[in-house]
């Protein structure tokens, strides 16, 4: 027979596991709203701020694709978030997304790849406000291109609100890799190319088109979820 003190200090250390576990799963937040303490720019020299309560990122002339990092890489997660988009933009939100800090050549699918030091890679939900309406779809940024396009997913593609705030939601399990946007299931595919890496802001490069200059997308509410 356990003694009593024991008796009592098994179920309060099952407590305490517990709340820690549930601690764990918390949607926690990666922008607070104010500044941009916890992440960083790699690639491009587009603008970003924080206005309101978002991110605004801005198109500038001459530069490559940009993105706003976290300065953590994630595997496992569940991250939700919305945006808001200028209809003649390009965008995106890379999730387990890489960069070198040197020249690096690796292969790919049998295939040698160079990637110029600080260029970011990896997938990308894909935020497209043109009329084929892929918003949801997981491109590959700097590597194979489409992984899941949404030709033949007509309700993710009707799901796009042009010129209002859009959530997205993206789950990362393994190699199970799902999306959705404003609610509806937009992209499901199993890749296991890449486990961990940063979640990033794109802002699409523009090159000389100076039509193109000075247009903006936004996040807020960005919260991501740790899983096990």
């Amino acid at each position: 027979m356990l003694p009593m003190i024991s008796r009592f200090l098994i179920p309060l250390t099952v407590l305490s596991f517990t709340a820690t576990l549930q601690a764990a799963d918390e949607m926690v937040p990666l922008f607070d709203g104010k500044t941009l303490t916890g992440w960083e720019q790699h690639s491009g020299a587009a603008e970003y701020r924080v206005q309101d309560g978002a991110i605004i990122g801005k198109t500038v002339p001459n530069t490559g694709n940009s993105f706003l990092c976290t300065a953590k890489k994630y595997s496992n997660f569940i991250l939700e978030l919305e945006f808001k988009v200028d209809p003649s933009m390009n965008s995106g939100v890379q999730f387990r997304s890489n960069y070198y800090t040197k020249g690096t050549e690796v292969e790919i699918a049998g295939k040698k790849k160079k990637f110029p030091a600080d260029r970011v890679h990896g997938y990308q939900f894909e935020i497209d406000p043109s009329p084929r309406a892929y918003t949801g779809g997981i491109y590959d940024e700097g590597r194979r291109g489409w992984l899941f396009d949404l030709k033949n997913n007509e309700a993710a593609r009707k799901a796009f609100k042009q010129g209002e705030w859009n959530q997205i939601r993206i789950e990362c399990r393994g190699d199970s890799l799902k999306t959705f946007i404003n609610g509806v299931a937009a992209a499901d595919l199993k890749d296991s190319l890449t486990a961990e890496g940063v979640i990033a802001l794109q802002v699409h490069g523009i090159g000389k088109n100076q039509a193109a200059i000075g247009k903006e997308v936004m996040w807020k509410n960005i919260r991501i979820q740790e899983l096990k």
